[in-house]
């Protein structure tokens, strides 16, 4: 766990190597995949707590080893002013994932819930087979519940066992996850 809700930020994070998975959690105990930060990346709740002098309103738990840079309160503040390559980074590193996050956003509320599924199933497993993940790892990453997954992969009829999961058409997949920005899978 590197923070929780409410927790001080001092620290402006590049990771090098490795992922952090943030997330939102609910009063009622449910979970949402806000990003991944990953090599190369920052966090933009942290970014922002740093700018806003606020807290954090989401924890972040590392998935993997972490290697990463990091650069105290004061240190940011001072790049932030006097560098102009370290700022670009920041702020272009903010805006793209920012732009991420309205992305989340829109499909969880307007996107439909098989059209998800099917490209989360993908993104698992883009040349086909098993999909280590449950039903439950699935809902949190779309922002569901396990039992609605559940009903889906039923629908798709690719469930193999309990816990087990295997992509069999992908290109069925890949067209039934691309029609989420035609007509077929989106909520107008």
């Amino acid at each position: 766990m590197l923070f929780r809700p409410g927790d001080a930020c001092a620290t402006f994070l590049i990771v090098l190597d490795g992922s952090v998975r943030v997330q939102l959690l609910s009063d009622a105990g449910r979970e949402i995949v806000l990003y991944r930060v990953g090599a190369g990346s920052t966090c933009i709740l942290t970014t922002s707590c740093l700018i806003g002098n606020e807290g954090y309103s989401a924890e972040g738990i590392t998935e993997t080893a972490v290697s990463a840079v990091a650069f105290p309160k004061e240190a940011f503040d001072r790049l932030i002013t006097r560098s102009t390559a370290f700022r670009d980074f920041v702020f272009h590193s903010f805006g793209a994932r920012l732009t991420d996050l309205m992305k989340l956003v829109s499909e969880v509320a307007f996107g439909r819930i098989d059209c998800r599924l099917a490209e989360a199933l993908v993104n698992h497993a883009p040349q086909g087979g098993p999909v280590a993940l449950t039903h439950q790892v699935l809902a949190v990453e779309l922002g569901t519940a396990r039992e609605v997954i559940s009903r889906h992969l039923k629908d798709f009829q690719r469930r193999v066992g309990r816990g087990h999961l295997e992509v069999l058409n992908v290109v069925g997949l890949r067209d039934l996850a691309a029609s989420s920005s035609g007509t077929g899978c989106s909520v107008t």
